[in-house]
């Protein structure tokens, strides 16, 4: 709900300010139709790799953390909320804790979280059962189901003409860069 573009943004410029947290890679930004009861306006969805020391419940606190800063009811599961991130995904380990479930719930079952993720990590495969991204993405992409749109005007990133995205930015540089799009 609300500005969607702008909570997005703010969400990578958060991770990227983390010291413990390295922004590898980010997806385009998907529009996506609402998935479950009732009705709600449809949703800006994205996948962001990241490279990060922190143990996964530290990692999880931090984007509670952040969705909480940004108005996130911790209570409002599936109800219209300004952010929601979650963690898809550790290398090959299978986490089922009570906080946090790894690979995520459902993921294979969802458009919205497996085309952005096919297209930064196509070649990652699911510890549980050795499938890709891309072939669980084909699978997906063959059933019907809500409907999905890559948004092609703008992006999480700032991309001055066309240049490709620097990954080796430092932290003041990323927080120059994202600066703008935070606002």
């Amino acid at each position: 709900m609300g500005d969607r573009l702008r909570y997005l943004r703010r969400a990578l410029y958060a991770l990227a300010m983390q010291p413990d947290i390295r922004v590898r890679s980010v997806s385009k930004i998907y529009e996506t139709e609402f998935v479950g009861e009732g009705q709600q306006a449809p949703y800006y969805n994205a996948c962001v790799e990241i490279e990060t020391g922190l143990a996964p419940d530290r990692l999880l606190t931090v984007l509670k953390e952040f969705e909480e800063s940004e108005g996130r009811d911790a209570d409002g599961h599936m109800l219209p909320r300004p952010i929601d991130l979650d963690i898809l995904l550790i290398g090959d380990r299978i986490l089922s804790g009570d906080r946090l479930l790894v690979p995520h719930k459902g993921m294979r079952d969802r458009a919205f979280v497996l085309e952005p993720l096919c297209e930064i990590a196509p070649a990652e495969k699911f510890p549980d059962s050795g499938e890709t991204i891309a072939e669980a993405c084909a699978k997906i992409r063959r059933k019907s189901g809500p409907w999905i749109v890559p948004l092609t005007d703008v992006g999480l990133l700032p991309n001055v003409a066309g240049e490709p995205v620097n990954w080796d930015l430092n932290k003041e540089e990323w927080r120059a860069a994202l600066a703008v799009h935070c606002r």
